[in-house]
C-alpha cells in the first residue's frame, strides 16, 4: 500500500489519519507525502496492533482513515476497529495484506513458536493461539526490567552466544523528530523498550532452536537479577 491507497480512501492536505506509533513509521511518512498529519494511538499489549479503544480516543471531525498495520503475522483486530470508526464513517484502510496464515511456512512456523514458548525462561514469549491466526512472520519476545538497558544487554550477550536477534522496532514514531507529537503512548513505548526478535524460521533445525532456548535461559536469570 501507499500513497495511491491513502488518496482513493479521501486522504487529502489537511486531513488527519489515525495509524499505529509501534511500527508504523512508513504510513504516517506517506501520510505527510500527501500534506495529511499522521495521528498516532496506541497499541494493544498482545498483538502490537492498533487497539480500538486509544483509536476511539483521538478520532476528530478532520479523520479522513484509520490505517493499521499487521505486525509479526499477527493480525489487527479490524472488526472492533471498524465498529469503533463507523460511527464517524471513517474507512479503516489495511497499510498491507495480512500474512497467510495457512501457508506450510507459516504452519511450520508456530509449531516452532510453541516449541521455544515452552522452553524459554527469563523472557515474555508472544501468545501464539491454536487456531491457526498467527503468521508468526517474526518471534518477538519481551526482555523484562528496566527498559531499554536491559533489553539490550541481553541482545547484546545472546548475539555473543551466537544467536542472532533484532530489535523489530527501535523507536516508537510519536518519539521520532519528523512525527514528534505531544503525549504518552505507554503501551507502544514500554514495547519499543523491551521487545526483541529472536531467530525463528521454517528452516531451522532442531539443533538450532535449542540453542535458541539454551542461551536465552542461560541468561535469563542473570538478567532479571540485574533489573532488581
Amino acid at each position: 500500500m501507499g500513497s495511491p491507497q491513502l488518496t482513493a480512501a479521501g486522504v487529502r492536505a489537511g486531513s488527519e489519519v489515525v495509524v499505529p506509533s509501534f511500527g508504523g513509521a512508513d504510513v504516517a511518512g506517506a501520510v505527510r507525502e500527501l500534506g495529511a498529519r499522521p495521528v498516532f494511538a496506541d497499541i494493544d499489549a498482545e498483538t502490537y496492533c492498533l487497539a480500538p479503544s486509544s483509536v476511539a480516543e483521538v478520532l476528530t471531525p478532520r479523520t479522513a482513515a484509520v490505517v493499521p498495520v499487521h505486525l509479526f503475522g499477527r493480525g489487527a483486530d479490524m472488526v472492533a476497529l471498524r465498529e469503533v470508526a463507523q460511527d464517524r464513517c471513517v474507512p479503516v484502510v489495511e497499510w498491507e495484506p495480512m500474512a497467510r496464515a495457512d501457508a506450510l511456512d507459516a504452519v511450520r512456523r508456530r509449531q516452532y513458536a510453541a516449541y521455544l514458548g515452552r522452553r524459554l525462561r527469563g523472557v515474555v514469549a508472544p501468545a501464539i493461539a491454536d487456531g491457526g491466526e498467527h503468521a508468526v512472520t517474526r518471534y518477538v519476545v519481551r526482555v523484562p526490567g528496566n527498559g531499554r538497558p536491559d533489553r539490550d544487554a541481553f541482545k547484546q550477550a545472546l548475539r555473543a552466544r551466537g544467536v542472532e536477534c533484532q530489535v523489530p522496532v527501535k523507536t516508537p514514531a510519536h518519539w521520532m523528530p519528523e512525527f514528534r507529537a505531544v503525549g504518552r503512548l505507554p503501551v507502544a513505548e514500554r514495547a519499543a523498550e523491551e521487545c526483541l526478535a529472536l531467530p525463528l524460521s521454517s528452516a531451522m533445525s532442531k539443533r538450532e532452536l535449542h540453542q535458541v532456548v539454551s542461551a536465552c535461559n542461560a541468561l535469563g536469570g542473570l538478567m532479571r537479577e540485574r533489573a532488581l
